[in-house]
């Protein structure tokens, strides 16, 4: 069948559709968990205004995972805007809370080929995009390791992951493409804003003086690892109950266990408004990309 023809497209589409509906199912589902486990008692009007901020922020950190897709799929030939991008990214990535972990990747496969964006740079920028940001991940775990080997201090530990960071973005565009240097900056600064949401809401739950600016670094890198754990892991869905146990291993003694799994139940209850609301955005644009088509 030609990927190309009215049918084809419209076919595409509306198992594309399916899927982002799905995953706003699975969304509701995991709120109504994740609230049924939460005392709201305890969080003040201030509060609330932190957390609410806090979602947004990672709503809009999550354009950055969409233009770290553009830059891919720009390399690989794709001449699809970035409102285009953008909009097809954001629907597709609800789906992701579907059981699976890889229904999102699905579900934008099949929304980009019937917005006129060619299959095979479709393909090509996905596997482009898991190795980039598993790269990234990996960058992170330099941050734990004053956690493990005390003579490594914090501040060694950050100067490390930066030099690093930076040898490696400095090959990527000598070497490869300026686009994949791009991308890989692109998921860095977006985990970056991930592990500080974490580190905001801790610092919500937690007593004031448990938690200390040498552990910063330390607290962000263990989610990300943690985060990356999760991506990895088949079947669960984005990474739910994979994160929770790394994060419990890799801060076991440093923070409290009662401040650390609420903090956690926060940040589900943050990351997944943040999605949602990135999902919205990305349905805003389709006006926008009909007048770029």
């Amino acid at each position: 069948m030609n990927s190309g023809s009215p049918f084809v497209r419209q076919v595409l589409q509306w198992s594309g559709s399916m899927l982002a509906l799905a995953g706003v199912v699975f969304v509701a589902l995991q709120l109504s968990a994740y609230s049924s486990e939460l005392d709201f008692s305890f969080i003040s009007g201030l509060s609330w205004v932190v957390i609410i901020g806090l979602a947004l922020v990672y709503c809009f950190a999550n354009i950055l995972l969409a233009l770290a897709w553009w830059n891919l799929l720009k390399y690989f030939g794709s001449t699809a805007s970035k409102y285009r991008a953008i909009k097809v990214y954001g629907i597709s990535q609800l789906a992701k809370y579907v059981p699976g972990n890889i229904m999102h990747l699905a579900g934008r496969q099949a929304i980009g080929i019937a917005s006129g964006i060619p299959g095979w740079p479709l393909a090509k920028s996905t596997i482009w995009e898991l190795a980039l940001i598993m790269i990234a991940g990996i960058f992170f775990s330099i941050l734990v390791l004053p956690r493990y080997f005390p003579v490594i201090s914090p501040v060694v530990a950050s100067v490390t992951f930066l030099l690093a960071l930076m040898t490696v973005i400095l090959v990527l565009s000598r070497y490869v493409s300026l686009a994949a240097a791009r991308a890989l900056g692109y998921y860095v600064v977006f985990l970056t804003i991930s592990g500080s949401v974490f580190v905001g809401l801790l610092s919500l739950v937690a007593d004031e003086d448990s938690l200390g600016l040498t552990e910063l670094s330390l607290l962000c890198g263990s989610f990300v690892v943690a985060w990356l754990a999760g991506l990895v892991t088949p079947g669960a869905p984005a990474g739910v109950g994979v994160r929770e146990l790394i994060l419990m291993l890799l801060l076991e003694e440093i923070v409290p266990e009662a401040d650390l799994l609420m903090a956690v139940l926060l940040s589900r209850i943050v990351t997944v408004l943040g999605d949602v609301l990135f999902f919205l955005i990305a349905l805003s644009l389709s006006g926008k990309c009909s007048s770029l088509k």
